[in-house]
Parts: C-alpha cells; sequence; structure tokens
C-alpha cells in the first residue's frame, strides 16, 4: 500500500507515475501501446510517466487501459461513517452551490 499522507504534492506525483509506468511493463506494453489502446499520442503516455502536465481525461483514458478504473472510483468517494454523514451528504447533492457562512467578505 502506498502511503501518502505525509507527502507533498510534487512526491505524490513522482510516485504514482512511477506505478504507473511499473504497472505499464508489467502488463508488457509499450508506450506506444498504450498510446494507441487509449486514443491519445505517445508524447501523453511519456509526459505522464514523466509526471508533466496532462489532461485528467488522458489520465482516465491510461487508467481504463491498464485496468485500473476500480481505483479511480474510490479517488473522491464520500466518507459516510455516520447517518449525520449520510443525510449531510444527501442534502448536499440537492444543492448546487455552498452558501456563504455570515462574516464572510
Amino acid at each position: 500500500m502506498l502511503d501518502l499522507s505525509f507527502s507533498k504534492p510534487d512526491e505524490i506525483v513522482r510516485r504514482l507515475c512511477a506505478r504507473l509506468r511499473a504497472e505499464r511493463l508489467a502488463l508488457e506494453m509499450t508506450q506506444a501501446d498504450v498510446a494507441s489502446r487509449a486514443g491519445v499520442g505517445v508524447n501523453t503516455v511519456s509526459n505522464l510517466e514523466a509526471g508533466r502536465n496532462v489532461s485528467f481525461e488522458n489520465l482516465v483514458r491510461v487508467a481504463m487501459v491498464l485496468g485500473r478504473t476500480k481505483e479511480l472510483e474510490g479517488l473522491f468517494m464520500p466518507r459516510l461513517d455516520s447517518l449525520d454523514d449520510i443525510r449531510r451528504y444527501e442534502d448536499a447533492a440537492n444543492r448546487q452551490r455552498i452558501k456563504r457562512k455570515s462574516g464572510d467578505a
């Protein structure tokens, strides 16, 4: 398991990129193979593995090719530890914007 609790953003990017590359190699795929199946350019896959800016959509495409969509599902899952959390989550789903608190400018 990869513990990222005390990592800086650039460290997280570096570690995740290394894991992405390792996963591709474990599947015995070249960057060109992944790019072709994901519908992106080879440079996009190279940039992704190097931690350079790539769109989130392209990251998702590559994750799909590598069979890692389950991991993406949990990325922003709500934390629902109690009934109050569930109620707040359901109420928030109906709101379009966060209301300002009094005193906020």
